[in-house]
Parts: structure tokens; C-alpha cells; sequence
């Protein structure tokens, strides 16, 4: 214990530098995919069964670094080391925790925004994805992620006040058990991202800012744990790698230049129908006022017809005279 206590002085204002700079970026990452959810009104394009393999994760990757010997010391050295350096040294529970708290919000918001009527959302976007899941699914993982924290709270206490000399093995169970879950998390938003086609409510800001700063939060947990820690930092690794893939997804089927969707691009320009003109026994001499300018009177095949029609009605009614007998001025008497 005192060679933590020692660890905890060393710290200096570096290591609590770059915590602090961690702990926010973890918490406005997470922000963007709560204010993206909710701007959106929609949870679509969320995968429920990333929801539920990342809540599940996070509880496990909570309960691990609370249970490590090394956290539990940090603890019991704030008694003997001065505030600063007390709060320096929990930045690293800090960190976690305000991860699974902000994962646990977007379960929350999951759920609520779960295929709102009034969601902003059109239709060829609603057609995207016709096999996405059912509300029952969505309840299912809500009660689930529910059931799993419970678990490991109350078998995290359990051997923690009963049978402590075992906290250490269950601490890293929960580490595999998280490391595991991560692995396979993305999987299921790989493939619904990639059925898709687009991010949907998924939040691209975050993963831009998670994936590189994963890699950067996996250094500092293990500066601060060494490699006694694996099971606490290895899951940023290989979590950072796979929100990597679902990234690169995430923007070339949303920024057309990065891949090759054509018209399908939401953010190219809608294109006119292109019109080919039909061949009939009327004939203009020159471009009328419709003729010259068709596009400007319709956008569809039948709307332009229709503009047609009327110029050639102009131009008949043109070309009769004024005083012949059927004119437009005639009275028809004389």
C-alpha cells in the first residue's frame, strides 16, 4: 500500500493534466450522441444489440476497476496523501464511471426515442431498414442491462465484505467478461450501419473523437496500473479499433467522396427527370414560352406534357385571326 501511496505523490500536474483532459473528452464525445439522438428524435440506426453489449460491458468494466486491488488502494491512500493527489489518483475510476453513466443514458434515450411517430425521419429512410427490431426487443434489452448491473453490484459487495482474498480473481473475471463483450459490441452496428447505409442516429462526431482518444485513455489506465491492470485497459484498445471500422463506415456512406453512391448521396442535389419529348403530329415553329423554359414548369413527365399542351393551345388560338369568322374577336355575325 505504501508503494501506491508513493505512486499517487509522484503524480505531479502532468498526469493530472492529461485525466482531466480525458475525463472531458469522454463526457462531451458521449454528448454529441445524446444531442444527436435526441435532435433527431429517433434512436433508428442504432443497433440494440450494440446498446446492449455496450451498457453490459461498462457495467462489468465499472465493476472491475472498483474490485482491483490497485483501485481499492488508491482509495485507502487518500487517508495519507494530500487532496490533490487523492483526486489525481481516482481520476482513473472517475473516467470509467462517467463512461458507463453516459452509456447508460443512451440506453435510457434509446428507449425513449425508440421509433417515435413524429420522429424527422422520411421514408425512404424508414425503408432502409426493414427488419429493424421491435419495441419488445428494445424492452428486452433495457431489463437486461438492469438485471446484468444489478449482478455484478450485489456480487461485487458479496465478496468484497465476504470473502475478500477472492475480490482480486473476480475483479479480473469482470475484466474479461468486459474485454470479451467489447470485442464482439460493434459487431451487430457493423452490420446494421452496413444494411443501412448510412449512420442514422449514430453519432459520427463521437466515434471521431472516441477512437483516437481510446487509444490515448487505454495509455493512461495502463500508466496508472501497469500491466497488473490488462483486463482494465486492454478493452479500450480493442474497442477503439473496432469503433474504427464502424467510423470509416459511418463516412463514406454519409460523405459521398469517400465511396460511390451516385444519386443515392442525401447530400448531393435531387435531379430533374430528364425529358424526352414526345413525338405527336403538333408541330412549334420556334420555342414558345413553355417550350423555350420546360423545366421551369414542372418536374415531372406528366407536368411538362401539360405545359406543352397549353402552348400548343396558345399558339393555335395565335395563329387564327381576330375577325375571321371563328375567331378569337369574332362575334360571329357580320
Amino acid at each position: 500500500m505504501e508503494n501506491r501511496c508513493d505512486l499517487l505523490r509522484e503524480g505531479g500536474f502532468t498526469n493530472f493534466f492529461i485525466s482531466i483532459l480525458i475525463l472531458l473528452g469522454i463526457a462531451l464525445s458521449y454528448a454529441t450522441q445524446h444531442y444527436r439522438i435526441i435532435s433527431r428524435g429517433s434512436s433508428e440506426g442504432i443497433s440494440p444489440y450494440f446498446v446492449l453489449l455496450g451498457v453490459t460491458s461498462a457495467n462489468a468494466q465499472f465493476g472491475n476497476i472498483l474490485s482491483l486491488p490497485a483501485s481499492r488502494a488508491d482509495v485507502a491512500c487518500c487517508k495519507e496523501v494530500s487532496p490533490f493527489e487523492c483526486v489525481a489518483g481516482l481520476l482513473g475510476i472517475a473516467q470509467i464511471g462517467t463512461q458507463w453513466v453516459c452509456f447508460a443514458i443512451i440506453l435510457v434515450l434509446f428507449l425513449v426515442f425508440f421509433r417515435r411517430d413524429d420522429a424527422d425521419l422520411g421514408n425512404e429512410e424508414l425503408e432502409l431498414d426493414p427488419d429493424r427490431p421491435s419495441w419488445r426487443t428494445a424492452l428486452t434489452v433495457g431489463g437486461i442491462c438492469l438485471i446484468h448491473g444489478l449482478v455484478v453490484v450485489i456480487l461485487s459487495a458479496a465478496f468484497a465484505f465476504g470473502a475478500p482474498r477472492h475480490l482480486a480473481a473476480w475483479a479480473n473475471a469482470l475484466g474479461i467478461m468486459a474485454a470479451v463483450l467489447a470485442a464482439i459490441q460493434y459487431i451487430p452496428q457493423i452490420w446494421t450501419t452496413y444494411k443501412m447505409k448510412q449512420a442514422g442516429s449514430l453519432s459520427i462526431l463521437m466515434m471521431t473523437i472516441q477512437t483516437p482518444g481510446g487509444l490515448l485513455f487505454a495509455a493512461s489506465l495502463a500508466a496508472r496500473l501497469g500491466w497488473a491492470g490488462w483486463s482494465s485497459w486492454g478493452v479500450y484498445v480493442l474497442t477503439a479499433f473496432m469503433q474504427g471500422i464502424v467510423l470509416t463506415m459511418a463516412i463514406r456512406y454519409e460523405w459521398p467522396f469517400y465511396g460511390d453512391r451516385g444519386d443515392e448521396s442525401p447530400s448531393s442535389p435531387q435531379q430533374r427527370p430528364v425529358y424526352n419529348r414526345r413525338a405527336s403530329s403538333r408541330a412549334l415553329p420556334s420555342p414558345g414560352p413553355y417550350s423555350a423554359h420546360l423545366h421551369a414548369y414542372g418536374d415531372t413527365q406528366e407536368e411538362i406534357e401539360q405545359a406543352l399542351d397549353r402552348e400548343s393551345v396558345q399558339g393555335v388560338g395565335e395563329n387564327q385571326p381576330l375577325l375571321a369568322p371563328g375567331g378569337i374577336g369574332s362575334s360571329g355575325t357580320r
